[in-house]
């Protein structure tokens, strides 16, 4: 069985220039909830034991500021600095205790492309975690955009120890434990972020969860489907900022035995986006927020939560 350096996703942090409206929309909405504030930050946690899985910072415009991972090894965070570096990331804070609220030992680097990526090992955990029908449990995966995803796929690999499990036309998805996938990288113009997605139960609580956002005021964005690569059931929507977030639930569960497929296999019939053959086309303005999220030169200073 390989062995993971990086063995999860564990949050990620935003920026977004409504604060309060934000905070709002994920806790009332959503089905987040508070776990701590510190220096006007918010840290949401879902219903599962992550300490957070989104970090909400108030900021002029949209932006991602970082990603968590999570290591249990606390020998591996150094590796994993030296590794990166090597292949040509920056090492922002080298491994130290973390000052922020989920606590443990922290190392965070600026990977080739742009993105500011924490290592987490010792992090705090929830004792009551459990699952509710039509809530978050933890994040499923993050997608991001790259201009060159070969080259950053390469980066996941060698680097950071990831996966490559399949390969369409135009995403790669890796693994970093039994989950299909906990990153996608996506064919784009610019580097940054394409989506969140959020793991719920069952798909049943993705079609509860999604009729909960519509009677809030929030249509469908894309989906309901299920998708090809990693066969997980999806509703996509647009947050009242601009963020792509997404319901998930079901997530392929492979090993090393899974057989990676490409582009080539990985195709639909015309006017058909997922297996079901129910999702409708991805309109253009889904796409346009998928694209508009980009990595700013200097996102967050070292240590970005």
């Amino acid at each position: 069985m390989t062995h993971f350096p990086v063995t999860g996703l564990r949050s990620v942090a935003i920026g977004t220039p409504d604060l309060k409206g934000s905070e709002r929309f994920y806790t009332e909405v959503w089905g987040l909830a508070v776990a701590a504030r510190q220096d006007g930050a918010v840290h949401l946690r879902a219903s599962g034991a992550d300490h957070h899985v989104l970090a909400l910072h108030g900021s002029d415009s949209p932006a991602i500021l970082s990603v968590t991972f999570r290591v249990d090894a606390a020998e591996d965070l150094g590796m994993l600095a030296a590794r990166a570096v090597a292949h040509g990331a920056t090492l922002l804070s080298p491994p130290a205790a973390n000052p922020e609220p989920d606590g443990g030992t922290m190392m965070a680097i600026r990977e080739p492309q742009g993105g500011i990526f924490r290592f987490v090992q010792g992090d705090r955990l929830h004792a009551d975690a459990k699952e509710e029908r039509d809530r978050p449990l933890r994040l499923a995966h993050v997608n991001l955009n790259s201009a060159d995803v070969a080259a950053e796929t390469a980066f996941y690999e060698e680097a950071l120890g990831f996966v490559l499990t399949d390969r369409s036309k135009i995403m790669a998805f890796l693994r970093c434990n039994s989950d299909h996938h906990a990153v996608v990288l996506a064919e784009a113009k610019a580097n940054g972020l394409n989506h969140i997605a959020f793991l719920v139960p069952d798909w049943e609580s993705v079609m509860r969860a999604s009729g909960r956002l519509v009677d809030a005021g929030y249509p469908i964005a894309w989906g309901v489907g299920r998708h090809g690569p990693g066969d997980n059931v999806f509703a996509y929507f647009i947050d009242p900022v601009g963020f792509v977030v997404e319901f998930t639930a079901e997530v392929l569960q492979v090993d090393d035995s899974y057989r990676m497929r490409g582009p080539e296999e990985w195709v639909w019939p015309p006017g058909r986006t997922d297996h079901w053959g129910i999702a409708p086309p991805k309109g253009d303005h889904v796409k346009v927020a998928q694209a508009a999220i980009v990595y700013r030169p200097a996102a967050m200073p070292p240590g970005a939560r």
